[in-house]
């Protein structure tokens, strides 16, 4: 029996050998085991603009939507030919990825993450639900990251809930809590984060605005009054800028292999019809050196349509767009100044309105380097680009589609929102002469989530492309 005994501890203890002996082949010496909040900043940021700028949410869905590009071939996605796997990467890696990511910051204890980069991660993670609801309406945001299967929130109840998230981010940033390292766009200065979260929560207000006047109104003044400001020259305008490859544009590493978009012919016409001297920027001159002008493709054309205008005859975006080191604009000053314009507008806080506007414009000529006085003030002094204080959505909507040219998820969201410029849907589209109003939800939250998402779409309407969102109210 002793005997017996005295083997079976031998097994015992050989079997926990071994199994130290696995973790410890198991383990990476090269990994860390407790994730550094530098590292993860560092990675949020570069895949959030990745996620911002990359084809599927881009350049594949909703600068086509909103005709800034076109397709030549392959154009199913220009028909709005499209299936719940469309959209999918928004969705995913939203969630998975970066909110997973910036929620470990929050959740870090204070000697493995001072504060500011818990503000900062707030914002960003902020900035991530933002851009999901504005694409699919009511999503998981209170129980995400929570629970296998969680509830949606309303709209509704996500923007305002996101109001309350950027107040106590702003409430966390400040410069005396600690320096920051690993963030690559604004180099750990508070400061510019600070108004970084006041135009979010400007931006988020006029989202509401046509909901919930009163609650936008409140939202607008606290953003613009707050201390620490709004974004206020190019300098502070949030962008990521990239550098070489594999760490390139997401743009300019699809146009070395593919050949298969063009700058829309709605702007381009649109551009010329202002005399815009943001054209050559936005595209440029066909191949073919005949052609000697800026040929838009059209929108919504079959594949043997969209082929016949020509490869060379028509105008790819222009190569400020396409270079490696193209950076990924999120949140520009111009931006910002139209929604200051808009909150004067909609009488949400004092100033003077159409000079805001100007300035707007100016922003974004500046932005794209183009600083001549002269060239700006003959633009600024067309009839068709004044400021029309009797339909300023119309005035606003317009200039802001031209300045969120590259940025197609909030050019969607804001064309949705202000209705203007009035766009028509190509020949060979599939929603019966409609556009677009919002993105799919991916087919796995139908399989994993079922409960959930059948909830959400009983209240928001039917899983479709034309479902209107609460915000979108014309």
């Amino acid at each position: 029996m002793l005997k017996k005994l005295t083997y079976i501890t031998l097994f015992a203890l050989a079997l926990t050998s071994c199994s130290d002996t696995l973790d410890d082949i198991n383990k990476n010496p090269n990994a860390t085991e407790t994730p550094l909040a530098p590292y993860l900043l560092t990675g949020t940021l570069k895949q959030g603009a990745d996620l911002y700028w990359g084809d599927a949410n881009n350049f594949n869905s909703s600068l086509l939507f909103v005709q800034h590009w076109a397709k030549i071939q392959y154009t199913e996605p220009d028909r709005y030919d499209v299936s719940n796997t469309s959209f999918t990467s928004l969705w995913n890696t939203g969630y998975a990825t970066l909110i997973t990511d910036l929620n470990t910051i929050i959740n870090f204890p204070a000697d493995q993450a001072n504060s500011n980069y818990k503000g900062i991660a707030l914002t960003l993670r902020s900035w991530t639900f933002l851009l999901l609801t504005d694409a699919y309406g009511s999503i998981p945001y209170k129980e995400a990251g929570l629970k296998v299967t969680p509830a949606y929130n309303t709209q509704k109840e996500v923007y305002t809930g996101l109001l309350e998230d950027l107040k106590q981010a702003q409430s966390l940033l400040n410069t005396a809590n600690g320096t920051v390292t690993g963030d690559l766009v604004y180099k750990g200065d508070i400061a510019k984060w600070k108004k970084l979260v006041n135009s979010f929560r400007l931006r988020i207000a006029l989202r509401i605005a046509d909901r919930e006047p009163a609650l936008a109104k409140q939202a607008a003044i606290e953003a613009t009054s707050d201390a620490a400001g709004v974004l206020s020259s190019n300098n502070d305008t949030f962008k990521f800028t990239y550098t070489s490859s594999p760490q390139q544009n997401p743009a300019s590493a699809w146009f070395e292999t593919r050949d298969d978009f063009r700058i829309s012919k709605t702007l381009v016409d649109k551009l010329t019809e202002l005399s815009d001297p943001r054209l050559p920027v936005y595209a440029q001159l066909p191949s073919d050196a005949t052609v000697g002008k800026y040929v838009g493709g059209a929108n919504g054309l079959s594949n043997s349509d969209a082929n016949s205008q020509g490869f060379a005859k028509t105008s790819k975006p222009g190569t400020y767009f396409l270079t490696s080191a193209s950076p990924a604009v999120i949140a520009s000053y111009s931006e910002t100044l139209f929604n200051l314009a808009e909150a004067v507008a909609r009488g949400y806080i004092s100033g003077n309105a159409e000079q805001l506007y100007n300035d707007a414009i100016t922003a974004s000529f500046n932005q794209f380097g183009i600083t001549n006085a002269a060239t700006i003030s003959t633009y600024l002094n067309q009839t068709s680009v004044k400021y029309d204080a009797s339909n300023y959505a119309k005035s606003i909507g317009t200039q802001k589609w031209i300045a969120f040219y590259g940025q197609g998820l909030d050019a969607f969201t804001e064309w949705r929102r202000l209705d203007y410029p009035v766009l028509t849907a190509g020949p060979a589209t599939v929603l019966d002469g409609q556009l677009p109003s919002r993105f799919f939800y991916p087919g796995t939250e139908q399989s994993l989530n079922g409960v959930s998402y059948q909830a959400a779409i009983a209240a928001q309407g039917k899983d479709l492309l034309t479902t209107k969102l609460w915000f979108d109210v014309k």
